[in-house]
C-alpha cells in the first residue's frame, strides 16, 4: 500500500498558541513549531503549558528536524522540553535561532543542533524539501515554508501580515509564494488570528507617527510598554526618542535580554551613547528620558507592574507619559486596566489602545486573507493558528474564495489528516492534549491536582489531627484542628469546639477495632465534618483527616 502523507496537529487548533504541526509521509517526520501558551485563570499555580508530545516519543527515530517559522513564544517555547527528548536539529532565521539559543540556554539544555537558514535558502529532510519564504509578522525573521512532498506542495504561512512598507524595507515575497501556486498548492494552511477583522492590517510604520504625537506633548518621562520581541516597534521607539533629544534605558528582564541580542545581531540600530542604565537616569532631567519596558500585559512580575506598584527602582509618578504600545491578549484584559488604572492613580498620563493607535496587529486580516488564496490557489485548505471561531470563519472564507467545501478541514488537535495525489480525509486521532508545567515538574500536575487547588482556593483547608494509640486506636489527646483559607479560628471558637466533640465521638470508633477497618473510620469523619460544616457555614472545604499513631 502506497504511503499517505500525514498532517497532524498536536496543536494550535482551537486555541491561540502551543502551535506544533506534525508532517510524516512513509519513515519520515518534520516538525512545524514547537510552541508554548501561557495558564488560564483556572489552571492554579501553573507556569507553563506545552503540547503532549507522546506521538512525537513514539516515532521518534523518523524525526527528521524542527522548521520554526518565527521567535514568537508560542511557536518556540516548548523546544527546550522537545530538545532534551529528540536529538535533532532545529532550523530558523538568525533571529529566531538566537532566541532559541537564549531559551535552551535559560532551560539548561546545553547540546542542540541549530541551524540559522535566510529567506530563499531550501533544505532537505527526508523526502521533504523545504523552502523559507520571506514574510511580514511583528518580529523581525519570521517565515512562510513551502514543503514539497512526494504528494504534493504544503505552503504553511506561519503568522503573517502583508504589510508593503516594513520596517526592515523587506515586504513578504508574495511572488515566491504566488509562483508556487502557479505550479501548484496542494494545501494551504494559514494564519486565522484575525479572520474576523475586515480590510486590511495597517503596516508597522503608520504608529510612528503616533509615538510622534505623544513624545512632542510629553513633558516629563515616556515610559513606553510593548513586547520585548518585537525588534521593529523598539526601533521605531528608540528612533522617535533620539529625535527628540532623549536618552533611552530598556527595563525588564526580558526587554534587556532581547534588546541587547537585537543590537548584538544588527537588527537594532541605536547608538551606544544614547542607552544609559537605570542607575544613571538620575543624572538627566526628566524630559530627556525615554524607558523602554516590559508589561504591556499587565503581567505581575513585569518591569511596568511594578513601577506602577512603587516596587521598582524607577517608579511612576504625576508628570510622567505612559504608553502601552499593544493590545491586551484575551484573558488578560483585567491586568491589563488593573495597571491603567494604578498609573492613573499615580499621577501618569496613559496613553493605551483603545484611545489611540499605539499598536497594529501582526496578523492579516480578511483581504490579506483573500490574497494568499488568489495567489495560492490550493486544493486543500486547513486553517491554523485560532481559536474555533477564527478556524470556522476561515474555512467560510476559504469558500468564498473558491476551495471546495469537502477540501477544506477544520480540524482538532490530534487529527489525523491524510493525503494522497487523489484525495485527502481525516483518518482517526493520535495522543494530544496539553501538558502543564510547574516549577520543575513536566506532566506530574493533572486534573485532580488542579481540582484539588480551586477547591483550597474556594474554600480553603480543614486539616484534622488526632492521636491513637497504635496498637488499640485508644484516643490518646484532644483532637487538634489546623484551617487554612477557612474561617478565622479565633473568631470561631463555637464552631471549633462543636467540631471537636463530633471528631472525638468518630474516633473513639478506632477503639479495639481491627487495623482494616480505619480507613473507613477516617472517611467517616471526614463526611460527618463536610455535613456539619457546609450546615454551619454553606461552605465546603477540603477536609484533611490525620492519623497520628504513637
Amino acid at each position: 500500500m502506497a504511503a499517505t502523507l500525514k498532517v497532524i496537529p498536536l496543536g494550535g487548533m482551537g486555541e491561540i498558541g502551543k502551535n506544533l504541526t506534525v508532517l510524516e509521509y512513509g519513515n519520515d517526520i518534520v516538525v512545524i513549531d514547537c510552541g508554548l501558551t501561557f495558564p488560564d485563570e483556572e489552571m492554579l499555580g501553573i507556569d507553563l503549558v506545552i503540547p503532549d508530545m507522546t506521538y512525537l516519543e513514539k516515532n521518534a527515530e523518523r524525526l527528521r528536524g524542527f522548521l520554526i517559522t518565527h521567535g514568537h513564544e508560542d511557536h518556540i517555547g516548548a523546544l527546550p522540553f522537545a530538545l532534551k527528548k529528540f536529538n535533532v536539529p532545529v532550523y530558523g532565521t538568525r533571529l529566531t535561532i538566537g532566541l532559541i539559543k537564549h531559551k535552551l540556554e535559560e532551560n539548561d539544555v546545553k547540546e542542540a543542533e541549530l541551524i540559522s537558514v535566510s529567506p530563499g535558502d531550501t533544505i532537505r529532510l527526508g523526502c521533504f524539501s523545504v523552502e523559507f519564504i520571506k514574510t511580514s509578522h511583528s518580529i523581525a525573521g519570521a517565515v512562510a515554508l513551502a514543503i514539497n512532498t512526494p504528494v504534493g506542495t504544503i505552503i504553511h504561512t506561519g503568522d503573517f501580515k502583508v504589510d508593503y512598507t516594513p520596517i526592515d524595507g523587506e515586504p513578504i515575497d508574495i511572488a515566491r509564494i504566488a509562483g508556487y501556486g502557479s505550479k501548484g498548492v496542494l494545501l494551504l494552511m494559514s494564519d486565522s488570528t484575525n479572520v474576523e477583522r475586515p480590510g486590511t492590517t495597517q503596516s508597522e510604520r503608520e504608529i510612528g507617527k503616533t509615538f510622534e504625537h505623544y513624545f512632542d506633548m510629553a513633558k516629563g518621562r515616556v515610559i513606553v510598554s510593548s513586547f520585548a520581541s518585537n525588534i521593529y516597534r523598539i526601533q521605531q521607539i528608540a528612533d522617535v526618542a533620539v529625535s527628540f533629544g532623549r536618552i533611552i534605558c530598556f527595563q525588564g528582564r526580558s526587554m534587556l535580554n532581547i534588546a541587547k541580542m537585537a543590537r548584538d545581531m544588527g537588527y537594532l540600530n541605536i547608538p551606544d551613547e544614547k542607552i544609559v542604565d537605570v542607575e544613571k537616569l538620575k543624572f538627566y532631567d526628566d524630559d530627556k528620558v525615554c524607558v523602554i519596558t516590559t508589561g504591556s500585559q499587565g503581567e505581575p512580575m513585569s518591569g511596568l507592574y511594578r513601577m506602577a506598584n512603587s516596587t521598582h527602582k524607577l517608579n511612576i509618578g504625576k508628570g510622567d507619559m505612559v504608553i502601552i504600545s499593544a493590545t491586551a491578549i484575551p484573558g488578560n484584559e483585567k491586568g491589563v486596566a488593573r495597571v491603567i488604572n494604578q498609573l492613573f492613580q499615580k499621577g501618569a498620563m496613559v496613553v493605551y489602545d483603545s484611545m489611540a493607535d499605539v499598536h497594529v496587529s501582526g496578523h492579516a486580516c480578511r483581504e490579506e486573507l483573500r490574497l494568499m488564496f488568489t495567489i495560492t490557489k490550493p486544493k486543500y485548505f486547513i486553517p491554523v493558528h485560532g481559536e474555533y471561531r477564527h478556524l470556522y470563519q476561515h474555512a467560510r472564507l476559504a469558500e468564498e474564495m473558491g476551495v471546495k467545501p469537502e477540501n477544506i478541514f477544520v480540524a482538532e488537535t490530534g487529527n489525523v489528516i491524510e493525503f494522497t495525489k487523489k484525495d485527502a480525509k481525516i483518518n482517526g486521532t493520535v495522543q494530544s492534549g496539553s501538558i502543564m508545567v510547574d516549577g520543575l515538574g513536566i506532566g506530574d500536575i493533572g486534573n485532580a491536582v488542579l481540582r484539588d487547588r480551586r477547591l483550597l482556593s474556594q474554600d480553603g483547608l480543614f486539616a484534622v489531627i488526632i492521636a491513637l494509640e497504635k496498637h488499640t486506636g485508644k484516643l490518646l489527646a484532644e483532637p487538634e484542628i489546623l484551617s487554612r483559607g477557612f474561617v478565622y479560628v479565633r473568631d470561631s471558637d463555637e464552631l471549633m469546639n462543636e467540631a471537636v466533640e463530633l471528631i472525638r465521638e468518630q474516633a473513639h470508633k478506632f477503639e479495639n477495632s481491627q487495623k482494616s477497618e480505619w480507613a473507613s473510620h477516617k472517611n467517616n469523619i471526614k463526611s460527618t465534618l463536610k455535613t456539619y460544616l457546609y450546615n454551619k457555614t454553606k461552605r465546603t472545604p477540603m477536609i484533611l483527616p490525620i492519623i497520628v499513631e504513637v
